[in-house]
């Protein structure tokens, strides 16, 4: 089984509709997918602006809607937020509604990632000409 990937996903306007502050409704297919990449063994880390009771609200949406994220805002479940750090998240792929060119369908993303996860970090590796974590 190929190595799973690590994907920070923004929450407004990716997994639900940009209603911010409130939450809006879920983007089709944004919750399947990220369960089944979930159950495929990736790690997925809620990346988003939110903070506070709001983040919170978004946290809880999306667990009573069977997903529970592996981090919040940070790389890893233990990390502690220190101001003095970068908030740079450690992921090797973000979905984020603000990409250039806008957010494609959630059933692209599932096939692009789906087809060859590889093939994403050979794409990293040329970009960045190393792997920050393999």
């Amino acid at each position: 089984m190929p190595q799973s990937l690590t994907i920070a996903v923004d929450f407004d306007g990716t997994i639900v509709e940009n209603r911010y502050p409130e939450i809006g409704k879920p983007m089709l297919f944004a919750l399947e997918t990220l369960k089944n990449l979930q159950e495929e063994g990736h790690r997925l880390i809620l990346w988003t602006y939110r903070a506070g009771e709001e983040l919170e609200d978004a946290v809880q949406f999306c667990e009573k809607n069977g997903l529970k994220f592996y981090a919040v805002n940070k790389s890893y479940p233990e990390e502690e937020f220190d101001e003095n750090m970068s908030r740079k998240i450690l992921a090797d792929i973000f979905i984020d509604d603000r990409n250039i060119g806008g957010l494609v369908g959630w059933g692209e993303i599932y096939q692009q990632l789906k087809s060859n996860p590889e093939n994403i970090r050979q794409k990293q590796k040329k970009k960045f000409g190393f792997f920050n974590r393999f």
